[in-house]
């Protein structure tokens, strides 16, 4: 978003090439801060820190039954007793006490070496390149994660309209904008975004609380979903606004002020809470699946980018952009309609993967 404001202040004052290098310079600093200042944080369990044998029973047990009535028998199908969920854990001296280290320490030397595979996973070297490297495509058979990965992907998608028509458009009557100004209209759509930002994760939660107490308690990873629906419908307004103002030459300040920034908006909120819905599923893999989740953005973001821009010059915006609009609502509604219902049998499929 601050990209094409940053590129047509440098392509109006300097040249179109001089943001290229921009970019080329701070990708170098990022490699070497990766490389270099990037701790691992991906630990095995410890032997000298043995599970009791309690705690092991609580932790591997999945058969105990799920009961209604906020009982100590209150089991996931994580085996997690979640009876307690909307009580507090205790003090601040009583978690201290189970944890001496929390909030406290920081990342080792060791931590920082650029393959340490062997100690912080099982395994060799290979092995666990080969497994980081597997868990990725092998999430694509995952229907929440292909859910999540397609949601994310579409939702970002109309975006990348935005980027990939505002300068044909606004750069020619009845606009005649300066590449300055074409740059400066994403100020609509990052204003959006920082609202979507700021009001998505709160309004999750308290959507999944409210789910929640109604459940007794018992807390499931799809009461999430029901919080995509505002941003759904800021998605469906913005896009046919874009579209119809792109058509008919509606006054700058509609297609601007209202459709990008309900569109950046979305942008921010969907995928959050959808990729949200996921790690809430499978939180052992969530970086694999961001993994997934960029493979597919990619792939459809590099179709978009060959077909808008013809299909444009044939049939006019209104088609192009609705129907890549109407592939989004396909599937954040389409989807989400199915995993409310059947997600958690979805998650049973699952949950003896490896």
């Amino acid at each position: 978003m601050i990209g094409p404001i940053l590129s047509g202040v440098m392509t109006e004052h300097a040249n179109w090439q001089s943001f290229w290098w921009l970019n080329v310079g701070l990708f170098c600093v990022l490699i070497i801060l990766i490389v270099f200042c990037f701790p691992e944080t991906k630990f095995t369990a410890r032997a000298e820190n043995p599970l009791t044998p309690e705690s092991d029973q609580v932790a591997t047990d999945t058969t105990a039954p799920v009961q209604g009535n906020g009982s100590a028998t209150d089991v996931d199908e994580a085996g997690i007793d979640t009876s307690k969920s909307l009580q507090p854990t205790g003090t601040e001296a009583e978690i201290a006490e189970l944890d001496p280290w929390l909030h406290k320490g920081y990342p080792s030397k060791h931590q920082y070496p650029t393959f340490w595979y062997p100690r912080m996973t099982h395994g060799n070297l290979a092995s666990a390149l080969i497994r980081d490297f597997w868990i990725p495509w092998k999430l694509f058979v995952f229907p929440i994660v292909q859910f999540a990965a397609f949601v994310f992907s579409w939702s970002a998608s109309n975006f990348l309209v935005l980027n990939l028509t505002q300068s044909q458009v606004f750069a020619a009557p009845p606009y005649n904008f300066s590449a300055q100004n074409v740059g400066f209209t994403n100020f609509a759509v990052f204003a959006g975004a920082l609202f979507g930002l700021l009001t998505a994760g709160p309004l999750s939660d308290w959507v999944a609380m409210r789910l929640t107490i109604k459940n007794n308690g018992i807390r499931e990873p799809e009461m999430r979903l029901l919080a995509l629906i505002p941003y759904t419908i800021l998605l469906f307004i913005g896009s046919l606004i874009v579209a119809l103002g792109y058509q008919y030459q509606w006054p700058w300040p509609v297609i601007i002020v209202i459709g990008y920034s309900f569109i950046g908006c979305q942008v921010t909120a969907i995928p959050a809470m959808a990729m949200t819905y996921t790690i809430d599923s499978y939180r052992p893999i969530a970086g694999e699946f961001l993994v997934c989740a960029t493979i597919n953005k990619n792939v459809w973001g590099y179709g978009v980018s060959k077909f808008i821009t013809p299909w444009i010059l044939s049939d006019g915006f209104i088609a192009p952009i609705m129907t890549n609009n109407g592939l989004t609502l396909l599937w954040i509604v389409g989807g989400g309609v199915l995993l409310w219902f059947f997600g958690k049998t979805c998650r049973r499929w699952t949950k003896d993967s490896s």
